[in-house]
């Protein structure tokens, strides 16, 4: 099979439903264990544990979010506690995003739910198999650019 006939045969449809099965099944972990969270809150949280304290834009184009549904999503955790807004001193037009006490508790919790949940979805793949496949995603990413 030639380079574009395997391209042509490549469907962006399954990478889609793919992803939308992934997020269906880590939202029933979420639900099972009885964690008040959904995916995209999980998404915002966590890149918030990875870097705290920055603006709500910072944050959306982290998670590759637009800012209306970064602000929804932000406005539910700020309900739930597990955010809070506080002026950034060197600009009193934005707002520094950082996670509560409440926050960083549920990020306890779900941390294990991810490893698990990812051995389960990578089960029966080998390290090189999965290497090469983060290595194809990166760059259908970056040819996206």
């Amino acid at each position: 099979m030639t380079t574009s006939a395997i391209q042509n045969s490549v469907s962006g449809y399954q990478i889609e439903v793919t992803s939308k099965r992934v997020r269906q099944a880590f939202q029933h972990r979420l639900t099972d264990a009885k964690i008040n969270v959904t995916v995209d809150q999980w998404v915002l949280l966590q890149a918030l544990d990875h870097k705290e304290g920055i603006s709500q834009l910072e944050l959306a184009k982290a998670v590759y979010k637009d800012q209306p549904s970064v602000t929804r999503i932000l406005d539910l955790l700020v309900q739930k506690k597990m955010i809070t807004r506080n002026p950034d001193p060197s600009d009193r037009r934005k707002f520094l995003i950082v996670l509560t006490k409440d926050g960083k508790a549920i990020i306890s919790k779900i941390k294990p739910l991810v490893y698990t949940f990812r051995k389960q979805t990578f089960a029966g793949i080998n390290p090189k198999a999965l290497n090469q496949f983060q290595e194809t995603l990166n760059t259908i990413f970056n040819n996206l650019q």
